[in-house]
């Protein structure tokens, strides 16, 4: 087994780094093969198992998304687990989901709730949403409500940029009502979005249905967006958050990809890195990958990146069922390295 790039005509370079049972060496110039333990200080000493993935991440984090980039031709990593909206795949139920929350807040619905397990792809419809809201709206983001009730009015209110040191709760709430008063003047709409609602405590949910009842005669002055788990809809059943519930008007549910979405999903997110036909996942392949993930996103993305690296470490442009079964076991820690 040669380290990917390191041959030229099947002769192996001079220089190059190979196996030999099972011991990475390299290849002096009078082609002696040096095993590693003599080139320390050259190199960290390394023993890979023939036919598994040779490194760990978790142990050499110089492996990363971008090795595989220059082997595959690829502008940027297809797998990263960042939420950027240029990545997202507007599944038919991300489409809905997304058209939800729009309609809920241009027609100032005042509370709308999105729902998905974890890593179905939320946080990235709410970038998606933040660039479709445009420069109209003013948008404060909450992505770690793990504060307390008056901690959690006063980072609304940072969101917001407005200074509400030093002032107590019912002080920072007067500051935000002048804001959204202004910002009504100016023919701006606010919105506010909180991310992991379902951590939310009774007292911090009530707090924020309080916000709500901040308004004119004619409209609501603030939007709110709550994206949490599925425990969120069983938190809000709650019959001590009642009126909260029954001012939820628009709500939805974000459910997993389908197993034909799966295939469409990685080829999408390979166009957008600049994929020019590989790496190809055959369709057995997607399979397993579906049956792995279950149609989650996050999961998607992470065996995929275990299946560019193992793709690229044994130098194959065609990702096949055993490849991503290879993949699978590095990721669950598996694999005996």
């Amino acid at each position: 087994m040669v380290v990917p790039g390191e041959r030229d005509g099947g002769n192996a370079k001079r220089g190059a780094w190979h196996v030999v049972r099972g011991t990475w060496c390299v290849e002096s110039e009078t082609q002696n093969v040096i095993p590693e333990r003599s080139l320390s200080r050259l190199r960290p000493t390394y023993h890979a198992p023939r036919f598994t993935l040779p490194l760990n991440l978790r142990q050499s984090p110089c492996l990363t998304a971008g090795v595989y980039l220059d082997y595959y031709s690829l502008t940027e990593p297809p797998f990263s687990i960042t939420p950027n909206p240029r990545f997202l795949f507007y599944s038919p139920r991300h489409r809905e989901a997304l058209n939800h929350l729009l309609y809920g807040i241009r027609e100032r619905k005042g509370f709308v709730q999105l729902t998905g397990e974890v890593g179905a792809g939320k946080s990235t419809l709410c970038r998606a949403l933040l660039e479709q809201l445009g420069n109209n709206y003013s948008t404060a983001l909450i992505f770690n409500p793990v504060l307390d009730a008056d901690q959690l009015i006063k980072a609304i209110a940072l969101e917001f940029a407005l200074d509400v040191r030093g002032l107590d709760r019912l002080e920072t709430l007067e500051e935000i009502n002048i804001f959204l008063l202004r910002q009504l003047e100016e023919g701006k709409e606010s919105v506010l979005i909180i991310d992991e609602a379902q951590n939310l405590t009774n007292e911090q949910l009530e707090h924020v249905r309080l916000l709500s009842n901040l308004e004119t005669d004619e409209r609501k002055l603030l939007q709110i967006v709550l994206m949490g788990q599925p425990e969120l809809r069983d938190r809000l059943n709650d019959p001590a958050l009642s009126q909260l519930r029954q001012r939820i008007t628009v709500r939805y549910h974000l459910t997993p990809l389908g197993r034909p979405e799966v295939g469409q999903y990685i080829q999408h997110r390979l166009g957008v890195s600049g994929a020019k036909g590989a790496p190809y996942f055959t369709g057995p392949a997607l399979w397993r990958v579906f049956c792995y993930s279950q149609g989650i996103p996050r999961l998607i993305n992470a065996v995929c990146d275990k299946c560019l690296l193992a793709g690229f470490v044994q130098q194959r442009g065609r990702i096949d069922y055993s490849l991503v079964g290879t993949a699978i076991r590095e990721l669950e820690g598996k694999t005996d390295i």
